[in-house]
């Protein structure tokens, strides 16, 4: 009965065919074992697989990173009124008291220990701006935590790509999903920071069940209930502050967020996302691309799916018990070379060292990357690695000029 039920495949009909895969933000070994074999086997038999993101990519984690920050020179404690601030210090302390009682054997098994691993998420928190602090606190909870050091299902996804040679892009810049976060206005971000604490204090004293869980999450995933909003909130990775219990000024206030939040981090990003596959696709006809983001991209209105439509492309959901019919095979990945600009109109994986494994792993989520000290580590190396490629570069362009000319 189970295998009736979820499918998160679209293919794009063509020859050979493209598909669409939706993820969401949660360890992928919570997942796998329900997601079908043929939304397996479309992955396995693509030529190219896209991203929202490049999260292989050091560069990817420290543009993040530093999109995150407050203006130089300016902390928490300089724009956050001081009950908030007050607040969240309390919190934080709170949570690092019981982060070592949170962590599960496994996690300890792996060589990862609390203090660590409180740093890694929170240890630069003073310097972040309050909208990514709000969510921050958002995923310190003892059901995130538990799930740290294992790679979320996108990341694994990237993953395994790099692990079968295949090619691999993004359509997406950093920017265009960190702008939005920083775009609400002041009371607007006070707003949402206080509610979340209000929350996880209530969470604390016992009175207070989440409403969307991560678990609940991961039901309707792997049940492939299609309709749930559930997913909106995991795709624009904010929180639903609308509820019944508040008054109606401050319900107004959430459905503002609310409403900028699906139109800047759902909607224009559908937008951009499906013209930007439209491109790939009519500049490689003879390609299958497999295009993994964010469920929430294909459900509700104005999806991506929309758009491709609207270009004349018949996209389908594809139920699990369907076949994949690759009619093109794959050439070898090796005619693919990584250097190639022509699959790189927005980012791609280019040679690039990558950060440790365990580091890259406790990324939880593309909008939350870990502390800035491990990540500038990475970003130090990735520049040092880059001038090392220019140089190379340099010398192949020359090489190649000298031979064309001896031909």
């Amino acid at each position: 009965q189970q295998s009736e039920l979820n499918s998160f495949l679209w293919t794009i009909k063509r020859d050979p065919p493209s598909y669409f895969f939706g993820t969401i933000h949660v360890p992928y070994t919570r997942v796998w074992d329900f997601i079908p074999e043929n939304s397996k086997k479309a992955f396995q038999h693509s030529h190219i697989v896209y991203f929202e993101l490049d999260l292989t990519d050091p560069y990817t984690i420290s543009a993040l990173t530093s999109c995150q920050l407050l203006p130089q020179g300016e902390n928490l404690q300089d724009v956050l009124p001081r009950d908030i601030y007050r607040r969240l210090k309390r919190h934080l302390e709170y949570v690092k008291l019981m982060m070592p009682s949170w962590m599960t054997p496994d996690q300890r098994g792996k060589g990862l220990y609390a203090d660590y691993l409180f740093n890694a998420i929170a240890g630069n928190w003073e310097r972040k701006r309050p909208v990514w602090v709000m969510l921050m606190v958002n995923s310190l909870t003892e059901v995130d935590i538990k799930s740290r050091g294992v790679p979320v299902l996108d990341l694994y996804l990237a993953q395994e790509a790099e692990r079968l040679r295949k090619q691999t892009g993004a359509v997406e810049k950093v920017e265009e999903q960190c702008h939005p976060l920083n775009g609400l206005n002041f009371s607007q971000v006070i707003f949402a920071l206080n509610q979340t604490l209000l929350q996880q204090e209530s969470l604390r004293a016992g009175s207070l069940q989440t409403p969307y869980t991560t678990e609940d999450l991961i039901k309707h995933y792997n049940c492939g209930d299609l309709n749930s909003i559930i997913f909106s909130h995991d795709t624009s990775q904010v929180p639903n502050f609308i509820n019944a219990t508040l008054p109606p000024h401050e319900r107004i206030t959430a459905q503002e967020i609310d409403t900028y939040f699906r139109q800047e981090l759902i909607y224009k990003r559908n937008e951009r996302m499906g013209r930007r596959v439209k491109d790939l696709l009519e500049e490689y006809p003879d390609k299958s691309f497999f295009f993994a983001f964010g469920a929430g991209h294909f459900m509700g209105n104005n999806t991506v799916i929309d758009v491709l439509r609207r270009e004349g492309y018949e996209v389908e959901h594809t139920p699990s018990g369907q076949p994949i019919n690759n009619r093109k095979n794959p050439k070898t990945w090796s005619t693919f070379s990584s250097s190639s600009p022509a699959y790189t109109p927005y980012a791609s994986a280019q040679e690039l060292p990558r950060p440790p494994k365990e580091e890259e792993e406790l990324l939880p989520h593309l909008l939350l990357p870990d502390s800035v000290d491990l990540l500038e580590k990475a970003d130090r190396k990735y520049k040092k690695k880059k001038r090392k490629q220019q140089k190379k570069q340099r010398f192949r362009q020359f090489n190649d000029l000298w031979v064309r000319i001896e031909e």
